[in-house]
């Protein structure tokens, strides 16, 4: 078991598991059919106090689509009383100028968008639902109106990867906060996408293309998500640059900070009360209606083989990167079915690593 405190600074909380699109890549599965969930307003209520008790983290109310909960605005009105910094993440199909009215009155600091293509050929493939790409069009011109802070989430995988710098270009265009470009983990749905995961050799090109990209970028925050692997190439190509650890600290915006953050500073909790570290990992460390937030957080195998850094196995526990980058563990487990398995998808090798 770690040692070290770990402080919760984010979490993902999926206040329903209802949704009005069937996204390919969906963590989820979520549907239109599916339950709301074990969040009552009153459980709610009562798992923000117990959170608040040992944590102030930003929330993200996600889903499913938290839109399709009348309730969703008490929930964020809420934690924002309790002093928590609320965000929600929507797909932007049940945006219009009411939505917007409520989400400022309830606090909500920022929403995020999911942008998957540049053009509606593309993202509504993507979301498997004609015209979802207008509707991130619309809901971004929504914000915009309302001054609402918000942030464009990009999906990639091979289908759609042709399309990452004109997505990117779009999502520019949109005037987000940040754009932040995820590589798919096959979870959920998403492990029908197991034959569309981005190769070894194409993953690495995406993330150089990445890194000269956020050289130049100074209007809008950027980040690859899901892309351990991203610090690694940071911290090797800025080095060669000849930028001091300081300087290369500053200009990436980390303070030297690690690639996957799961169950270290991070966690999900679904709309069962399962935590889970991440958004992407399918295996819980226990339930927020069997044990408290806490308990589980600071004391649960799952959470604290996460941070057992010198447990992780293969090219992995052997990489001088593993302090920067850690490989993604939740797609460690989708092809291996080990989470401290070496990550499946990338394509470096270590100078002491013996191939076995």
């Amino acid at each position: 078991m770690a040692e070290k405190i770990w402080d919760l600074k984010w979490m993902a909380w999926e206040i329903t598991s209802k949704c009005n699109l069937k996204c390919v890549h969906c963590r989820s599965s979520s549907g239109i059919h599916s339950a709301v969930g074990d969040f009552t307003l009153e459980k709610a209520k009562k798992f923000v106090d117990e959170l608040t008790e040992f944590a102030k983290p930003v929330v993200v109310l996600t889903g499913g689509e938290p839109l399709m909960r009348e309730d969703v605005f008490d929930i964020a009105a809420y934690g924002t009383e309790k002093g928590l910094r609320m965000a929600m993440a929507t797909n932007g199909t049940l945006v219009n100028d009411e939505t917007c009215e409520k989400i400022k009155a309830a606090g909500i600091r920022i929403v995020s968008l999911s942008l998957d293509g540049s053009t509606p050929a593309v993202h509504d493939d993507f979301r498997q639902q004609e015209g979802s790409f207008q509707a991130v069009m619309d809901a971004a011109a929504y914000f915009r109106k309302h001054d609402i802070k918000f942030i464009i989430n990009s999906s990639f995988a091979k289908r759609n990867q042709h399309d990452i710098v004109a997505t990117y270009r779009l999502a520019k265009s949109l005037k987000p906060t940040a754009w932040y470009m995820f590589l798919i983990v096959p979870t959920g749905r998403g492990e029908e996408l197991m034959k569309e995961l981005i190769s070894k050799e194409d993953y690495e090109e995406i993330l150089n293309w990445h890194y000269e990209m956020e050289r130049g970028e100074d209007e809008i925050m950027v980040r690859p998500t899901c892309a351990p692997q991203y610090y690694r190439i940071w911290a090797d190509r800025s080095k060669e640059a000849g930028l001091d650890k300081e300087r290369r600290n500053l200009s990436f915006g980390t303070g030297g900070g690690k690639g996957c953050i799961a169950g270290q500073t991070i966690a999900l909790v679904n709309s069962k009360g399962d935590v889970l570290p991440c958004s992407y990992f399918p295996v819980t460390a226990g339930n927020v209606f069997e044990t408290p937030f806490k308990e589980i957080w600071d004391g649960s195998k799952l959470m604290n083989d996460m941070r057992n850094f010198k447990e992780y196995e293969g090219k992995c526990g052997v990489c001088k990167h593993l302090g920067v980058c850690g490989g993604c563990r939740a797609r460690a487990y989708a092809v291996s079915g080990d989470y401290m398995a070496e990550e499946p998808f990338c394509d470096y090798i270590p100078a002491n690593y013996i191939c076995k």
